[in-house]
């Protein structure tokens, strides 16, 4: 069934501390930004974006620049996404399960894991797009969160599998998500650390940020202590936990997308036309050669 996105109305209900009034401000200010797809822009997303950075409006204009210019850039994870035959393959490899249940601070949670375990049949790029697909549809649906908590359960993961890891994507995914994502990152979880995991963080520690090393929680094969942030029991059967079975969170996942196929036709519209950015255009070397800092922490005077 096509999903109904969250109304204003119940959106502001949840007092956030975002008002009607802020949310005008930043829209008239989006006029005046020629090469930002302002006219298919919905008050939810400018909602999002004010809520993550922690209703700063100055800082709210450069993520919101930075976040439609990484959707037109990252063309891996975003260029014209559609629930296809490669989507629906992908989520036959992997399961990837916004959990209904909270964590215990009330945050969001996304659970990621291996559905198959051969390393020739991971794409670790295609992964992560579904990952972002099925993240703004879960946002369309519920809107703001006070936080957000990001579990890779690593069980079955094997050595091969982190050949099939490229730079460019883990690059591409952290950045993403630390500086251009529309949540406010709280947790970041790794279950069942295999013994080479020391061999996994040197692929990705390079890319993180102190912020974000500081919410990650690397938990052993078969420990209980994920429990401590996020009751277990939300974890699917065969996870140690009580909620449905893979196969059938996989087939709600995939009925879920397939009922929604319009969204994503909407959603690729939101992209940026370089062309008509005042100044000079932006490219992949501008992002990774020049912007330092964290712009969701940004400090305005």
């Amino acid at each position: 069934m096509a999903i109904k996105g969250i109304s204003l109305e119940e959106e502001y209900k949840k007092n956030t501390g975002t008002t009607p009034a802020d949310i005008k401000k930043l829209r008239e200010w989006l006029k005046t930004q020629p090469h930002l797809p302002g006219e298919y822009m919905t008050d939810l997303d400018l909602i999002l974006i004010y809520h993550c950075c922690d209703h700063s409006a100055e800082v709210s204009k450069q993520v919101l620049d930075l976040h439609y210019t990484l959707r037109t850039l990252f063309t891996n994870f975003f260029k014209d996404r559609a629930v296809d035959k490669k989507t629906e393959q992908n989520l036959h490899n992997v399961l990837l399960l916004p959990l209904e249940t909270r964590s215990r601070n009330d945050d969001a949670v996304f659970y990621c894991r291996l559905l198959d375990y051969e390393p020739k049949n991971f794409e670790f790029a295609k992964s992560l797009r579904s990952v972002l697909m099925i993240l703004d549809l879960w946002q369309f649906e519920e809107g703001t969160w006070p936080g957000f908590v990001l579990i890779f359960d690593l069980d079955g993961l094997k050595l091969g599998h982190l050949t099939k890891l490229d730079v460019q994507t883990i690059q591409q995914f952290l950045y993403y998500l630390q500086e251009a994502m529309l949540v406010k990152v709280k947790g970041l979880h790794f279950l069942n650390a295999p013994s080479f995991m020391d061999r996994l963080m040197m692929m990705i520690k390079p890319f993180m940020k102190k912020e974000l090393l500081e919410v990650l929680t690397i938990h052993q094969i078969g420990a209980k202590t994920l429990d401590k942030f996020v009751p277990m029991v939300a974890l699917p059967k065969e996870a140690g936990g009580e909620f449905k079975s893979f196969d059938q969170c996989r087939d709600e996942i995939l009925a879920r997308l397939r009922a929604n196929k319009e969204f994503f036709v909407q959603e690729n519209k939101k992209r940026v036309i370089e062309a008509k950015r005042p100044g000079k255009p932006k490219t992949i070397s501008d992002i990774f050669g020049s912007v330092e800092g964290s712009f969701k922490k940004l400090e305005i005077d």
